[in-house]
């Protein structure tokens, strides 16, 4: 018999746990119960955990990757069509400078040309979806 003595609190697993106790209940063969009664896990969490495991909720985060980069020259501006027309086209003021792009080629060969003020997070998400 267990005796409980103070505050009964919450236990918070971490992610890891999770996944490696989702994945121990996945085993061929595996008893659900034995495994959620020896990680002292309740059958309805982990059937939770479980569920968010293949709904795609509970994942670990990709590690993060240093890729090769390549500086290369920037490609000579097409004339523009009013150019090409004979029609002169408005001088950009002198304020004005010249918006860098930053060019990510993914190791299948997706390219991705960004503004370099694009912010951190926005651009994580998007490299995040073309891996995915």
């Amino acid at each position: 018999m267990e005796i409980i003595s103070g505050v009964e609190r919450r236990r918070h697993w971490r992610v890891e746990d999770k996944l490696r106790i989702v994945a121990e209940a996945e085993c061929p063969g595996v008893c659900f119960a034995e495994v959620a009664r020896r990680h002292e896990v309740s059958r309805s969490v982990l059937w939770a955990w479980r569920k968010q495991v293949r709904s795609g909720a509970l994942a670990l985060e990709p590690a993060p990757v240093f890729l090769p980069v390549q500086v290369v020259q920037e490609p000579v501006p097409m004339a523009s069509p009013l150019a090409l027309q004979g029609t002169p086209t408005p001088a950009e003021p002198a304020q004005c400078r010249a918006v860098q792009q930053i060019e990510i080629v993914l190791p299948d060969g997706t390219a991705l040309r960004v503004l370099e003020t694009v912010g951190a997070t926005a651009l994580r998400r998007v490299l995040s979806a073309l891996r995915g």
